[in-house]
């Protein structure tokens, strides 16, 4: 199957598969055997993150796999993001070296900023207000960090750094200062957020989007009993039946077709093979028209314990939705 996963070109000339496992909610004490399963049936890129705190068991997946001659390291694609804590330029490397002990390798092939915000330094991952509900800012700007995860790449380090989470005016300020343009921004993107002014403004400027949440995260730790499931949406149920495909079948091909590298997240192995099974298959231009009309700006994760930082990429999106 590796063969029949697609890969797409950076800006740079490297490319990437357009399909990856994503790691993030998945749960403990199951993530090396998913990391396993996903490089035997074919996966070759695995989608990490430190804040997700299971890097150690990704890294035992991978390491089991190359020794045991499955596949060779260069024909694998490993991303992982700098978490928020460590925005500071002096604690970048720091934060990547950990990462990379975690997950046994000598290199990563992407490296993003995970989010635009940085929170207060330190060992606590979420530095939490005496109310609980906010964390304490950090006044770094991601442009001072940005500069600090291009040395690495000039350490050999990283193959590829890039964002996640930013918006468009926050790539556009990166790509002023950038002497390493960014490879690609990592965002929720699914029917029913389709975010398409800033897809439209990263395809432009020849930045690949990756697609996180491509099923609509229906078991997101924030989801409450009435909120609407994607996969259970009519027009999405009406074409996995038209096509003879599953609901998540459906949703991982549209954001290929839509040339979007997406990573959906799954420890069960027959579904890390089904949501393989994509490229066989092709929605016609009413199928897309028909999930495009999906939108409802239904965004899953937005990172609350931010609000009121100035660097925050969409509480003011999320406030004009309120009203």
């Amino acid at each position: 199957m590796a063969s029949k996963i697609p890969r797409v070109v950076f800006k740079n000339g490297a490319s990437i598969p357009m399909l990856g496992l994503g790691t993030w909610n998945s749960p403990p004490g199951q993530v090396a055997q998913a990391v396993k399963n996903a490089i035997e049936v074919g996966y070759r890129y695995i989608d990490c993150a430190h804040i997700y705190e299971n890097e150690h068991e990704v890294g035992e997946g991978i390491a089991a796999k190359i020794t045991h001659g499955n596949v060779k390291r260069d024909e694998l694609f490993i991303t992982s993001k700098l978490w928020n804590t460590y925005h500071q330029p002096d604690k970048v490397l720091g934060a990547l070296l950990v990462t990379l002990r975690n997950l046994r390798l000598e290199y990563l092939d992407l490296y993003l900023i995970h989010w635009p915000m940085a929170y207060r330094e330190g060992d606590d991952l979420f530095p939490l207000r005496p109310d609980g509900k906010r964390v304490h800012f950090s006044d770094v700007d991601y442009i001072d960090t940005w500069g600090a995860m291009e040395r690495l790449v000039e350490a050999g380090l990283v193959r590829n750094i890039g964002l996640s989470n930013f918006n468009s005016r926050q790539v556009q300020r990166v790509l002023d200062v950038a002497i390493i343009s960014p490879a690609t921004n990592q965002i929720e993107c699914h029917p029913y957020l389709h975010q398409a002014e800033l897809t439209e403004f990263c395809h432009g400027k020849r930045i690949i989007v990756t697609a996180y949440s491509p099923l609509g995260s229906p078991a997101r730790p924030s989801a409450k009993q009435t909120d609407p499931i994607l996969m259970e949406d009519p027009v999405v149920q009406k074409l996995a039946l038209k096509h003879a495909k599953s609901a998540a079948q459906v949703l991982i091909r549209y954001q290929i077709q839509l040339g979007h590298v997406v990573i959906p997240k799954s420890v069960n192995r027959g579904r890390i093979v089904s949501n393989a099974d994509v490229f066989e298959f092709s929605l016609d231009a009413d199928d897309m028209q028909q999930l495009a009309g999906l939108e409802r700006g239904g965004r899953t994760c937005p990172e609350s314990f931010s609000f009121g930082h100035p660097h925050h990429p969409f509480e003011g999106e999320l406030r004009k939705a309120r009203r």
